[in-house]
């Protein structure tokens, strides 16, 4: 990026100044199926953005306590705990497959925690936590609205069988899928399954909908492909990276239409100032990584959610400032609006957004244009 536009992209200089705000960081880093370590590089770029450019938090300087779960739930219990113990202010979690463990902890301290998303009941009504993605738009209302638009009548779930996965694809689904009018078929298949075939014989022609990592989606659009099917395929955003253009053949991911829940690649000014971040405050971090921009999109979120506070800061104060903040654009996610005062879903208090972002793939692979769909304000 030429330096020129980085530094209109970051804005001017508001440098933080005074006794640093602890605010924890968990991600699951790498482990055996995933590895999104490029979470916490991510968030040590952010965290310079916001101390030189943001005024940190309430004007004071931003120090991150960092915790990796591995996708363990009891390291994911750990990491809450240690939170806990390092007395933070707030934690910020990307996407993790151990949220409710990560969670307990700090529901029970009252810490204040902004999720990039979740799908658990528990933490959807939990008075301390946030989440900055719609619970029901990727993995639901996309696959309804598609198999609406291209008059069909079933929509197949395959997904990766984890329980951060499974809560909207096994519990939710059927209610709205009925609703709808549409067939549900859910398929659970098991991490790190490298032939997916066996499971997908017999696919129904409809909209098959694929919630996993990109290894994950490899093998099922690959499974897909050898059995024959010849139906729409959609997919939520993690799958589709460098990895799965490179497995997957350009004209097989050719119209896919992706649930973005954050705009990779992008050219829109969300993009221009995370690339602007990355580029400036990071050191060889992929920017082409769905998780690195999660995590952005969450620590920046939450940092933007905290603009208007002043005074003391502990959890408690940061909690009703979070909920008192007037709806606001989420940093990095191309135009999408949040607003954490507890109405985006009554049913799911923690939800901070409603709505999402899609985009298709053209023949690279790549996405086009990034939509916001169904992002209406939420009421005071």
């Amino acid at each position: 990026m030429d330096p020129t536009a980085a530094a209109d992209a970051l804005g001017p200089v508001d440098n933080a100044t005074g006794e640093p705000v602890l605010i924890g960081i968990i991600s699951d880093g790498k482990s055996a199926a995933i590895d999104n370590s490029v979470q916490f590089a991510v968030a040590d770029a952010t965290v310079k953005y916001l101390n030189e450019h943001r005024g940190g938090i309430g004007g004071r300087p931003v120090e991150i306590v960092e915790c990796e779960t591995q996708a363990d739930p009891a390291r994911g219990a750990d990491c809450g705990n240690q939170m806990v113990e390092r007395d933070v202010v707030a934690v910020a979690v990307g996407e993790s497959a151990v949220a409710e463990g990560v969670w307990q902890p700090l529901a029970d301290a009252d810490i204040p925690t902004m999720f990039f998303g979740a799908g658990s009941p528990a933490i959807l009504s939990d008075p301390t936590s946030f989440t900055v993605g719609d619970p029901n738009f990727a993995t639901l209302q996309l696959p309804i609205n598609l198999a609406k638009d291209e008059g069909l009548d079933k929509v197949t779930s395959i997904v990766i069988d984890v329980p951060a996965a499974l809560h909207s694809a096994e519990e939710v689904a059927p209610g709205l899928m009925e609703e709808a009018g549409l067939e549900y078929e859910l398929i659970r298949i098991a991490p790190g399954t490298a032939d997916m075939t066996p499971q997908l014989q017999g696919v129904d022609p409809g909209v098959v909908f694929i919630i996993g990592n990109d290894s994950f989606c490899i093998s099922a659009i690959n499974g897909l492909q050898a059995v024959g099917y010849d139906g729409k395929v959609s997919a939520i955003s993690q799958c589709i990276t460098d990895a799965t253009r490179k497995a997957v053949p350009g004209n097989v991911l050719e119209g896919m239409v992706i649930g973005a829940s954050v705009p990779v690649g992008g050219d829109d000014p969300s993009s221009l100032l995370y690339n602007a971040v990355i580029e400036t405050y990071g050191s060889d971090i992929d920017t082409g990584s769905s998780a690195g921009r999660g995590m952005f999109v969450t620590f920046a979120g939450l940092a933007a959610s905290l603009e208007d506070i002043s005074g003391e800061i502990t959890p408690a104060t940061v909690t009703a400032a979070i909920k008192a903040m007037p709806e606001k654009e989420l940093p990095g996610a191309a135009g999408l609006k949040f607003r954490c005062n507890g109405k985006a879903y009554p049913e799911s208090p923690a939800s901070c957004v409603r709505g999402g972002l899609t985009t298709t793939l053209d023949g690279d692979g790549q996405p086009s244009e990034f939509k916001v769909l169904g992002n209406s304000s939420i009421p005071d």
